[in-house]
């Protein structure tokens, strides 16, 4: 027999029981659907996150009160919440003992989502609002569009001054320049001294819906209690980055009062150990589709090899014509065997095409970019055929070893 003549027949078989077939491929389907999904939702946001991740700038590392992944459940959050806050005044300290080790020191504190109005317009209520000093440019990957920066000057005297962002400017200015105009943020006002270029998205945000004033004048505004300083170091060279950090953090041990034998009570993160921290929870959920992804794959092998057995039984007599007319023990467990194969294979590719679906269309939501796993497709039409194959292999054998007379006595 021609393998075109195989193929036919082997299709043709395939047609005859269609909803069982499309049953026996909806396991496939679903095992692969949540390990394509998964790895289409993490390769996505891995490059958005990642690129999020590096808020700050280079051979710069930050301290602060709380880890940027939260503290691990509510027994770690506890414990965070117990540590006493970084002040302004131990801030200001660590910075003028740092003067001449490190090239630019940020300190910045952010409150939660405010509104920011100017005559009849308003903002919505999320945008980002803190305090800081004329290095948060630097520290952060801002710049300054038009207008200026904050001067020491603004901040040793907490002048009501703010710098917005691009979508502050497009909710408050439309039509108008912004610079010298008052603006109103959580009940006090602030004359508008520049405006941030446009940052785009970040962790499914934006970047440019933020508004910052000088961190004294925050204090003096909404009080320090209960608010804790994020301080933003920047070694001179990455050469001198390690021993810059480790200056650091004996600095900061000591503004904090901290005994030899006491372990740190504050946060250190650097764009890398973030990236770093995130590839983890990457790979951590990734890990855990695979789980899940086997075992329904698992189930999908078993119920194949079930189907194709039952398949055998019904065909018995029709494999006892075939080979008294000549069909040879290679042709039936070819025949079989692609059947298990195209049933495996038809069912991975559903799934990787809903995965890709449903994987890009959680990116999109989340404001992340749209990409197609190749790596993971191909992966998965591989693991689909050695599916197809492993537990279609003894139900084909089975049907290639049958006995002709045996099989054309079967009822």
């Amino acid at each position: 027999m021609q393998l075109s003549e195989i193929l036919k027949m082997a299709f043709g078989s395939l047609g005859v029981n269609k909803l069982r077939s499309v049953l026996t491929m909806l396991g496939i389907t679903i095992g692969v659907f949540s390990v394509i999904g998964v790895m289409t939702t993490v390769t996505a946001m891995r490059s958005s996150i990642e690129t999020g991740l590096s808020f700050l700038g280079s051979n710069i590392f930050q301290f602060a009160k709380y880890p940027v992944f939260g503290g691990g459940g509510p027994e770690g959050r506890r414990r965070y919440q117990m540590r006493r806050d970084i002040t302004l005044e131990q801030a200001m300290r660590y910075k003028h003992e740092m003067e001449g080790i490190a090239d630019v020191i940020c300190l910045k504190i952010f409150d939660d989502g405010a509104q920011a109005t100017y005559g009849g317009r308003k903002t919505t209520p999320d945008v980002r609002f803190g305090g800081s000093d004329e290095n948060f440019l630097a520290a952060n990957q801002f710049d300054v569009e038009v207008g200026r920066n904050f001067t020491p000057g603004d901040v040793e005297l907490s002048r009501p001054v703010t710098i917005i962002g691009q979508d502050v400017v497009a909710k408050l200015f439309p039509s108008e320049n912004p610079l010298n105009k008052t603006v109103k943020i959580k009940d006090r006002t602030y004359i508008v001294i520049g405006v941030f270029a446009a940052k785009g998205q970040a962790f499914g945000g934006s970047s440019d819906n933020i508004a910052i004033i000088p961190i004294t004048r925050f204090i003096a505004d909404f009080g320090a209690e209960r608010r804790s300083i994020s301080i933003a170091t920047q070694a001179p060279t990455q050469q001198v980055y390690n021993e810059t950090l480790d200056k650091a953090i004996t600095v900061m041990r000591t503004v904090r009062g901290l005994q030899a034998e006491k372990e740190n009570d504050f946060e250190i993160y650097s764009n890398d150990s973030l990236i770093a921290a995130f590839a983890k929870i990457a790979d951590a959920v990734a890990a855990g589709s695979f789980v899940i992804s086997g075992i329904a794959l698992l189930a999908a092998g078993v119920g194949i090899m079930n189907i194709m057995l039952v398949s055998v039984t019904e065909r018995t007599k029709e494999i006892g014509v075939r080979k008294s007319i000549g069909a040879r023990k290679k042709n039936i467990l070819t025949q079989f065997l692609i059947e298990a194969v195209v049933i495996s294979l038809a069912g991975g590719l559903a799934g990787i095409f809903l995965g890709v679906a449903a994987g890009n269309g959680l990116a999109l939501m989340l404001k992340a970019s749209v990409v197609f796993p190749w790596d993971w497709a191909l992966i998965g039409i591989l693991v689909c055929s050695g599916i197809g194959v492993g537990f279609g292999f003894y139900p084909a054998w089975k049907a290639a070893s049958l006995d002709p007379i045996e099989a054309l006595r079967f009822e």
